[in-house]
């Protein structure tokens, strides 16, 4: 129940699936809306507080995610080949756009040398600061390719809703209930 067979998602996978999914628009919405704070807003110090701090757990709960997929079944993929390819190559690409928005916050949060405080139970240090324009340059990766993960994440969003509508599969429900294999 908690791993993924080969029919089905276990509990794991679905509950970092959903929570990253949640984070991931919780953060891009955040990090939309801040960039518009005044300096004598309230929330100019606090929201980017929030956004750094969720950013970094997102991160660590990411490379626990991998190293969980590496280790799991991975259900069997619906769908004609062109489309098992398509997933295979979005999927990878969300991945590695997720990666490289939180690797790009991290370069632009750490630039001064200083490291992270997350939500003030343990600092992030500062493993890579002062390359030339690192915040200037990290911050403009981490605009488009924020923006390109949530398009695509989108785009999965709706691929998923495609397979469970039109094509009657159980795409959609195997990341819902755990372990639910069977074709509708």
């Amino acid at each position: 129940m908690w791993g993924n067979t080969r029919s089905g998602w276990g509990w794991v996978s679905i509950a970092i699936h959903w929570a990253s999914a949640l984070a991931i628009f919780g953060l891009f919405a955040l990090g939309w809306w801040m960039t518009g704070l005044g300096y004598y807003d309230h929330w100019y110090h606090l929201a980017p507080w929030w956004h750094k701090s969720i950013g970094i757990l997102v991160l660590l709960v990411s490379v626990l995610r991998v190293i969980w997929r590496v280790l799991q079944p991975t259900p069997v993929a619906h769908g004609s080949r062109l489309e098992r390819g398509a997933a295979h190559i979005g999927h990878g690409l969300i991945y590695a756009l997720m990666f490289v928005v939180m690797i790009s916050g991290y370069l632009i949060s750490t630039a001064e040398g200083d490291g992270i405080s997350v939500f003030g139970w343990f600092t992030m240090p500062a493993l890579v600061s002062g390359l030339p324009d690192q915040a200037v340059l990290a911050g403009d990766v981490h605009w488009y390719a924020a923006w390109a993960l949530v398009v695509l994440a989108v785009g999965h969003g709706l691929a998923a809703c495609k397979h469970h509508w039109l094509d009657r599969q159980d795409t959609l429900v195997r990341m819902l209930t755990p372990r639910a294999g069977r074709q509708r």
